[in-house]
């Protein structure tokens, strides 16, 4: 009997070789394919929809531990197949991690597009000392607000991380392609002549879609803010005009008055933005 293996082995090693190579193979891709079909739940609450988005309707909750089988994905969003029968949407980001909180709110399952104005070679205002440039603050501002927002939960989207210009088309172009529930874009304020100018100032466009957004960003940023609030008001800008989402302008001082740069350059301030935004939005999306 041994003779006989010895002699099956000699003269089928190459077959033999083959068949153990493509069985091997065959296990690790069934690993890898099962491995990515199913998925953890990270957090109580999470919401289930009938579309990959949050203005779709809910039809159900999953809670942290919870694994489903992915079916499929789109814009940031999986549909899954859990409890055997049942199939929904839900937030690709809230899986397979850990939270500092409990329970999902609309803005943990929502996308907001931040937008730092200017950049690369658009400088943007410029303050009483020329070397400040409007756009190393707006992008310092947005950073902010972006970690203050993904503690929460949400899906954060910059139109810019970096100092790079980017046309402002694209900026709204993005927000539109990604459905986003918010985009808001952060400016700073110039005036003719040096001291002559003060506050911080909310724009809108579409009053169907962005009035209300504004409004309750508008009052959380003068609560918190140490500037002249100048209010609300209707903007003509591309970046909140070509946009299909709740948008706004947001312009935070004036780069080139003392008392204001001061505010805008400090770690303080952008910390008041970011608690602003993410108060203001939790408000907002909420009523969804």
């Amino acid at each position: 009997m041994y003779k006989t293996i010895r002699h099956i082995l000699k003269h089928n090693r190459f077959q033999i070789l083959f068949i153990l190579l493509f069985l091997l193979a065959t296990c690790l891709l069934t690993q890898a394919l099962f491995k990515d079909k199913t998925v953890r739940v990270g957090i109580d609450n999470v919401s289930v929809r009938t579309g990959p988005a949050l203005r779709y309707q809910k039809t159900g909750t999953l809670n942290s531990g919870k694994r489903v089988t992915v079916l499929k994905k789109e814009n940031g969003w999986i549909r899954v197949r859990y409890n055997d029968h049942h199939f929904g949407w839900i937030p690709a980001w809230l899986t397979n991690r850990t939270y500092d909180f409990q329970k999902a709110t609309n803005l943990s399952e929502a996308t907001i597009v931040l937008d730092p104005g200017h950049g690369g070679n658009d400088s943007g205002a410029l303050g009483i000392n020329t070397k400040h440039e409007e756009k190393v603050y707006t992008l310092k501002t947005a950073k902010t607000v972006k970690k203050a927002l993904e503690a929460k939960g949400a899906r954060v989207i910059m139109t810019r991380s970096t100092d790079v210009y980017v046309g402002l088309a694209p900026r709204a172009a993005l927000a539109n392609k990604k459905q986003a529930d918010a985009f808001i874009s952060f400016h700073y304020d110039s005036a003719p002549t040096n001291n002559s100018g003060s506050g911080d100032t909310t724009y809108y466009y579409h009053k169907n879609t962005s009035l209300q957004l504004a409004e309750i960003i508008n009052s959380q940023l003068k609560a918190n803010l140490n500037l002249t609030n100048r209010g609300v008001r209707f903007g003509d800008f591309e970046v909140i005009r070509d946009n299909n989402q709740p948008a706004l302008l947001i312009e935070g001082g004036y780069i080139n008055t003392t008392r204001d740069f001061k505010q805008i350059s400090s770690q303080r301030y952008r910390n008041q933005v970011a608690r602003s935004v993410t108060a203001g939005l939790t408000e907002f999306l909420a009523k969804k």
